[in-house]
């Protein structure tokens, strides 16, 4: 009984602390710079198409999503995706915007260790269980179909 009135007298703390947020602007700002970014990557997509109109789908794709991810990391290492990522939310993280950043972030933290132990090893401290288990579901799901 005692640590059941401690914890709920703790979660009342932690609530009384908590930031409040306001849902609708929240929501609002993460549609509009997640959109902004969509809208950016189909405006390289159709440039890329209208440059080199040889190039496949699969292959303008690959442009689109090289692009982003490079202008990303560009700019979490001038720090304005950070300001970005704090104004838009979640509309930073969803596109592949937020899987280049976390790849960017703790390099640049860490830099200071040096380029072996700072930069490359912290690079995938937070992606690498998103690639391990990326890898591993996608070998499990390509068992799964050549079996059916």
């Amino acid at each position: 009984m005692d640590s059941e009135k401690r914890n709920q007298n703790y979660n009342m703390y932690v609530d009384a602390k908590l930031p409040k947020t306001k849902l609708f602007p929240s929501v609002a700002k993460a549609f509009l710079v997640g959109g902004l970014i969509c809208c950016f990557g189909q405006l390289c997509l159709d440039l890329y198409a209208y440059w080199w109109p040889t190039l496949s789908e699969a292959e303008l794709g690959t442009a689109m999503l090289s692009t982003i991810i490079f202008l990303t990391a560009i700019l979490t290492g001038f720090g304005v995706f950070d300001w970005l990522g704090a104004f838009g939310g979640a509309g930073t993280v969803i596109p592949i915007t937020g899987f280049a950043n976390a790849i960017v972030s703790p390099s640049m933290e860490f830099k200071k260790e040096g380029i072996i132990f700072g930069i490359c090893v912290k690079m995938f401290s937070i992606v690498g269980p998103v690639i391990v288990f990326g890898v591993v579901g996608s070998v499990a799901a390509g068992l799964i179909y050549l079996i059916i």
